[in-house]
């Protein structure tokens, strides 16, 4: 079950830790898709659901969701640790350096550093 709060003004869909695993562009269309019906503009999403191919960039899924985020408008944050991933490709490193400087995709490691960025 997923969960709508309200940080600094911005409404945010805090997905379930224990929902499927998402790895494919389907899989973010349906969270887009909720978060729209519900008035989200933001999509909160633990690491730990994401499929590992997500943090294989050869895989191109990472780039395939973030790019149906963007299409939509819709803000997306990976949520939690994911320094396993990030140790062994420094392509990864950089894809969460590039999206972290944005606005809308995020890499942040607990809400209390979302509710700092969505503060600004």
């Amino acid at each position: 079950m997923s969960d709508l709060r309200t940080i600094h003004d911005v409404p945010v869909l805090m997905c379930a830790a224990d929902g499927e695993t998402i790895g494919a562009e389907r899989d973010a269309l349906d969270l887009i898709g909720n978060a729209s019906y519900q008035g989200a503009q933001w999509v909160v999403i633990l690491a730990e659901r994401f499929d590992e191919a997500f943090f294989r960039l050869s895989t191109r899924v990472a780039g395939d969701i973030v790019q149906k985020f963007g299409q939509y408008g819709m803000g997306l944050v990976v949520l939690g640790d994911i320094s396993r991933h990030t140790e062994g490709s420094s392509a990864l490193r950089d894809f969460v350096r590039e999206c972290n400087r944005g606005r809308q995709t995020w890499f942040l490691a607990d809400v209390e550093e979302l509710r700092e960025r969505l503060k600004s």
